[in-house]
């Protein structure tokens, strides 16, 4: 993966492999690839070189409408940063993914993936009636409502204090063993990298 006219490279020579229901943590500092890899594994960034694969698909064979299909159906993502929209409430951001995908009834499975994560008294509730962690939980059941194969976790608890941040990282634990997802968490949080099944570090752009 390449950035700008310089031709700066971000990654190389990545070569990594997630089995099906694995808990996998990319550890590394700031700067050092973890979001860029991400964004290469959901076929939001296209490298300069290699492939990726996603649920037997080569996503980079696909056009643009396609990854983004695929994306929907089979992947879910939580940001730092979370991501949800202003404008709706925590039951139309959860419900998004399955409007998107015109996947069953996604008031009903909304709904109930919000009460799962504790937020059933905040439906109506807009983002900026919530506090950081409750952002969080609506985010995670943003990402869990679809049933995805992949959760792609970007420093999920980066912009929470530490007591929000450990019930988020174990709700989403806990949702992932219950949906059988293969989790790829980036963080440079050790201890929370090692509660994972498998760990990876990630330095200058390589993975050590």
């Amino acid at each position: 993966m390449r950035s700008g006219a310089q031709e700066l490279v971000i990654l190389r020579d990545i070569d990594l492999e997630v089995t099906r229901g694995e808990a996998l943590s990319v550890v590394g500092a700031s700067g050092s690839g973890k979001s860029t890899l991400l964004a290469l594994l959901a076929g939001l960034d296209t490298p300069s070189e290699g492939r990726v694969e996603l649920d037997g698909q080569d996503l980079f064979a696909l056009d643009e409408d396609a990854r983004a299909a695929l994306r929907g159906r089979a992947v879910g993502f939580v940001f730092q940063s979370f991501q949800l929209l202003p404008a709706l409430t925590a039951l139309e951001n959860a419900m998004l993914p399955l409007e998107l995908s015109g996947k069953g009834d996604p008031e009903k499975a909304a709904r109930e993936m919000l009460a799962r994560v504790g937020l059933a008294e905040r439906l109506q509730h807009y983002p900026r009636q919530l506090s950081g962690g409750e952002q969080q939980r609506v985010a995670l059941a943003r990402a869990f409502v679809a049933r995805p194969k992949l959760l792609l976790a970007d420093e999920p608890t980066g912009s929470l204090d530490a007591e929000s941040g450990e019930a988020v990282i174990r709700l989403l634990f806990e949702l992932n063993r219950e949906s059988g997802t293969t989790l790829v968490l980036v963080t440079h949080d050790e201890s929370l990298a090692k509660r994972c099944g498998r760990s990876l570090r990630l330095a200058a752009g390589r993975i050590g």
